[in-house]
């Protein structure tokens, strides 16, 4: 379990880099660009015009690597929690690029009550292993529920009118994928030791592929279509709530369920829940904050050639 922990905070760090550079690339595109007023089907790709959303790319491969190895050694409900943690590290990643200018006690705070509120829930729920594999019936039961979550957030998202009721809506659908997405990853980890052609033979890599692929374009449209603070509790929250809800029903990991043990998972979940609306609220964590954490040598640079006076011919 110790190596599962390691294993998913390495995977937290790597993510942040990811979300860091990829809210800093998502930043760059002015409304029009950005489609936040329809669904845009190449929005990735007018992102992958911009290197630091590349970067970003390329951490969440690495972040991926890291987090499939540890679902190879540990359960879905501790793994997954753990890497809620990559808020923590976005937060400080952005103090630092800040010299930890403007950064307030309460944000210090809330950052505590996120490692003491998941500290709380994995010693009270005592996660272990279940099944390496779930039932084809199963599968389909929580794929389609699924859809039907993500379909609806969509659906309400596109009417909403508020660009934060719209990114609050999205950020939910896209926690959701996520967290189902886990339960797809702890499938396929389980065929690593088999070697490199069952991976590519079982049914997992291809869902994976596929589902990743439109869970990164829902994450898009959730970061540019409003306020970071209305989209980062559903990224952050639903993720390890449903990879949790998924690994109990389909993989039958077990969590203590007596009373003391419950209503301490409860209250660990509510401080970090409260821990992540309020460092969600940060002014280093908003998209516009991150976007200010750009070198500020470059910038000053960019703006002296943006404001030079053209010379006479």
């Amino acid at each position: 379990m110790v190596v599962a922990i390691l294993l998913s905070l390495a995977a937290s760090f790597c993510t942040a880099t990811s979300t860091v550079c990829q809210r800093l690339g998502a930043h760059s595109l002015d409304a029009g660009e950005s489609g936040v007023f329809g669904f845009d089907p190449i929005l990735v790709f007018r992102l992958a015009r911009r290197p630091v959303w590349l970067l970003g790319f390329a951490s969440m491969f690495v972040g991926f690597a890291f987090q499939i190895t540890a679902l190879h050694f540990g359960p879905l409900a501790l793994v997954q929690p753990v890497l809620a943690l990559e808020l923590l590290f976005v937060f400080g990643y952005l103090a630092v690029l800040s010299r930890f200018r403007g950064v307030r006690l309460r944000e210090w705070l809330a950052a505590v009550a996120m490692s003491a509120g998941l500290i709380v829930f994995l010693s009270a729920a005592s996660p272990s292993r279940g099944q390496a594999h779930a039932p084809a019936a199963l599968w389909w039961i929580s794929g389609l529920a699924t859809f039907a979550v993500v379909a609806a957030g969509v659906a309400l998202a596109n009417r909403a009118r508020s660009p934060t009721r719209r990114a609050a809506l999205l950020g939910v659908a896209t926690g959701v994928v996520w967290g189902f997405l886990a339960a797809v990853i702890k499938e396929l980890s389980s065929h690593v030791d088999d070697g490199l052609v069952a991976v590519l033979g079982n049914w997992s890599a291809y869902v994976l592929v596929g589902v990743g692929a439109a869970a990164m374009l829902l994450a898009s449209h959730a970061m540019t279509a409003g306020p970071l603070t209305a989209s980062q509790p559903g990224f952050t929250l639903l993720v390890p709530v449903v990879a949790i809800l998924l690994g109990v029903f389909q993989f039958g990991e077990h969590l203590q369920t007596s009373p003391a043990a419950l209503t301490a998972e409860v209250l660990g979940l509510l401080v970090l829940a409260a821990g992540v609306w309020a460092l969600s609220r940060s002014d280093l964590i908003t998209s516009q904050a991150a976007a200010q954490t750009v070198p500020a040598r470059a910038e000053h640079e960019a703006r002296k050639l943006i404001n030079r006076p053209r010379l006479e011919a």
